[in-house]
């Protein structure tokens, strides 16, 4: 996935700048926090009054502190549980904004009830999608399947709104819209079948055995 991919390269930039970060006292969780303002003020403040350009800078500007904060933590050698926590947490309050801050405009100056409602579907279904990578992840299961993965989700929302606003062509937020519902529910499905096929008893049992092997 482009994510997974590009990880490297993004590490191999933004790993000096960390750095420097946590030489001078930044924290990580202090990153999360004003990463998660920054793209909920970004969203709420310019989306539903159709400023989709400006939105979209403002919030991919402070989506960059997703990145930073974990580079942060292990360049001050701080990472841990508590960090991990709070910014999945608040992964979903920026993401929740984003696509609420959508469905406003087209409750309103937008006029379309249809797409209001599939911008509210894509909120929820990233929120079922992480969830149930975590709840497997709680049971001792693996569960990393899936088309869509929320650095995708974020990718393809921000880059065709963004276009939408350069261009005028509100049809781009339409086929964003549309294009995540149907990947993230395929993705929610895969991850329900991987995790089936992880809890069938044959399964169960052979994961048994290979643990009392080790």
């Amino acid at each position: 996935m482009l994510g997974i991919h590009a990880r490297p390269q993004i590490n191999k930039v933004i790993e000096p700048t960390a750095r420097k970060m946590a030489a001078i006292g930044i924290t990580p969780d202090a990153l999360t926090i004003i990463g998660t303002l920054g793209v909920a003020a970004g969203a709420i403040g310019f989306y539903p009054r159709g400023h989709f350009l400006a939105g979209t800078l403002v919030i991919t500007a402070f989506v960059f502190s997703d990145l930073m904060d974990g580079a942060v933590a292990r360049a001050a050698g701080s990472s841990g549980p508590w960090g991990a926590f709070l910014d999945s947490t608040l992964d979903r309050v920026g993401d929740g904004a984003i696509f609420a801050s959508l469905a406003l405009w087209y409750a309103g100056d937008g006029n379309s009830t249809t797409l209001c409602a599939v911008a509210l579907f894509d909120m929820v279904a990233g929120v079922v999608t992480s969830y149930a990578k975590a709840r497997a992840e709680s049971l001792d299961l693996t569960c990393n399947v899936g088309i869509a993965e929320r650095a995708e989700r974020l990718v393809g929302i921000l880059v065709l709104t963004g276009l939408s606003g350069i261009f005028d062509l509100p049809v781009l937020r339409t086929i964003a819209l549309w294009g995540l519902a149907v990947l993230t529910s395929i993705t929610v499905v895969q991850r329900m079948v991987e995790v089936r096929r992880q809890t069938r008893p044959g399964a169960l049992a052979a994961a048994e055995a290979a643990k009392a092997a080790q």
